[in-house]
């Protein structure tokens, strides 16, 4: 960002200034990147998100999944019914509440965890950042989604 230009009313927005694109347009390049690289799992991005969520701790709630995710039941849904068909993972109603559906990973969800251990190292190859950096970004990525979430 060009810090010597006025960012008051005044100024006219140029695309290439503005941290919302450089925002935006990273995130195409990130998702275009493990497109690639998810391809030979058979998986989406919005997949491996969900696999990751389980991976760590099996057995959740739609809505402790969508926290987790920072999504909506609303989009969830297809996308869970979509990986159900899949067999990577399952839906059940919980006993002790009915209205709420338990996620959990089949056999196959499972065993994919293994094929997609190499992916955050080829992410990191790719980014051209070092360890240090790469956390460093995402705790100031975390921090700006937290203050953009307070203020939304």
């Amino acid at each position: 960002m060009d810090t010597n230009k006025s960012h008051g009313l005044s100024h006219v927005p140029v695309l290439d200034e503005q941290l919302c694109f450089a925002l935006y347009s990273t995130s195409l390049a990130m998702n275009k990147l493990y497109r690639k690289l998810l391809r030979k799992l058979d998986l989406t991005y919005s997949q491996y998100l969900v696999m990751m969520v389980l991976w760590e701790r099996d057995e959740l709630t739609v809505t402790e999944l969508g926290d987790k995710l920072f999504l909506d039941s609303a989009t969830l849904t297809p996308l869970l019914k979509r990986m159900e068909q899949a067999e990577l993972i399952s839906r059940t109603r919980s006993a002790n509440d009915e209205r709420q559906v338990i996620i959990a990973l089949t056999a196959k969800g499972s065993r994919l965890r293994e094929a997609a251990r190499e992916i955050p190292g080829c992410v990191l190859e790719a980014s051209q950042c070092n360890i240090d950096q790469a956390v460093e970004l995402k705790q100031q990525l975390d921090a700006l989604r937290t203050s953009l979430a307070n203020n939304a």
